[in-house]
């Protein structure tokens, strides 16, 4: 298996429209990409993530799912929203 992690800073400016708009994009990617096992996102509550205010958790079978799921046309449309969006995000994959 593999987990793919990732963790975002929204920008102070964003709407509530666009904030949801990307989250629901990133939501379907798991119905959109057929090599996703499971996949959530969601806004911290914790305050412990320092400047980053959501995370997103994405589990793969192996990492040619994973490699599916990053060149898949919804993933670079969620890319390109995220670009728009946020203001930083840092990436981590493993393989357990």
């Amino acid at each position: 298996m593999v987990d793919h992690l990732v963790f975002f800073a929204v920008k102070e400016e964003a709407s509530p429209e666009e904030v949801e708009d990307l989250l629901s994009s990133i939501r379907g990617l798991k119905d959109e990409v057929p090599a996703t096992v499971d996949l959530s996102v969601g806004e911290d509550f914790s305050g412990r993530s320092g400047e980053y205010t959501h995370a997103l958790f994405a589990r793969f079978e192996d990492t040619a799912g994973l490699q599916e799921y990053m060149q898949h046309p919804a993933h670079l449309a969620v890319v390109e929203k995220l670009a728009n969006v946020t203001s930083g995000r840092i990436v981590a994959d493993y393989e357990f």
